[in-house]
């Protein structure tokens, strides 16, 4: 089979093919093979593997999947497309096809039906506009994943490897650290992709921890106070939780708090590490801890 990574490769998929491009679902197919083989050697995809693809499109990272993989489940939204990956994919032994929004499928099921003794791998070309939620629902979903290979959009990419004190570092930035490594595999152009997008692009690979990096004693909590932290860049650390109001305490319990933690109450959001904030979650746990004991 012809590569489909390719601009001919494409070209002949979509001359083939009553497609029409859906703008709705960020639709972008790759057409450079050597963008291609970066994903899959980043992702290091052996027979070994059951890998998740997210929105495989025309198949153009689907092709080489399913030639390195022991097993390959693509995920796919669009009508439109799944006759063109049947047709193309179906008679491999090691390929599904499932027809669904990847939000509302349950993934732990699948994974415990199709691949209980496989490792398990995400590749994904995300569309941008939902490249957030998806991430997020792989990470705290307490999946058997091993990694995460995705095409981002830049912006999105350099915020999730940012560090403390930069522009991109945010709420997100923490999340992820939380979860997971970060490395930056490859940047991609625009010429990468037809069609061309308005924005660069860059393929990032999450390593997930196979252990907290943190001691904390309350992931929700110290989850919602990361998310707190970020809600107004502008404000002190002090004024953005008690603004807050989920964690229920006090402005005044609010600054003892962070006095006693040693961050203190003028300090930014976005000048804390992810080992700050889970000392401080500890701090606030052990805060509500100490009044229900007195």
């Amino acid at each position: 089979m012809t590569r489909i990574a390719t601009p001919e490769g494409t070209k002949a998929v979509l001359n083939r093919y009553p497609f029409v491009f859906q703008k709705k679902f960020g639709q972008n197919f790759l057409i450079d093979p050597h963008v291609l083989d970066k994903i899959i050697n980043a992702a290091e995809i052996t027979k070994e593997d059951c890998v998740i693809e997210i929105g495989p499109g025309i198949g153009s990272v689907t092709q080489a999947l399913i030639d390195n993989a022991g097993k390959v489940i693509s995920i796919e939204i669009d009508d439109q497309l799944i006759p063109i990956l049947t047709e193309q994919f179906g008679g491999c032994e090691n390929f599904r096809l499932i027809h669904k929004d990847v939000l509302k499928v349950d993934l732990h099921k699948l994974i415990a039906e199709e691949s209980p003794n496989r490792r398990i791998k995400v590749v994904a070309n995300l569309p941008y506009y939902i490249t957030t939620p998806i991430i997020m629902m792989l990470l705290e979903h307490n999946l058997p994943i091993e990694s995460i290979t995705v095409m981002v959009q830049k912006e999105v990419a350099d915020r999730m490897a940012s560090g403390p004190g930069s522009k991109q570092y945010g709420a997100i930035t923490v999340a992820m650290k939380y979860y997971c490594d970060t490395y930056l595999v490859a940047n991609v152009p625009q010429n990468c992709f037809m069609p061309r997008p308005n924005v660069d692009s860059a393929v990032i690979k999450l390593t997930l921890h196979q252990e907290s990096i943190v001691d904390i004693n309350d992931e929700e909590q110290l989850l919602k106070i990361i998310k707190a932290a970020f809600s107004q860049r502008r404000k002190t650390l002090l004024n953005t939780l008690a603004s807050n109001g989920n964690l229920g305490l006090s402005k005044e319990e609010i600054k003892n708090i962070l006095d006693e933690s040693g961050i203190g109450a003028s300090t930014r959001g976005e000048t804390l590490s992810l080992d700050d904030y889970a000392m401080l979650s500890n701090y606030i746990d052990n805060y509500r801890k100490n009044l229900i004991d007195k």
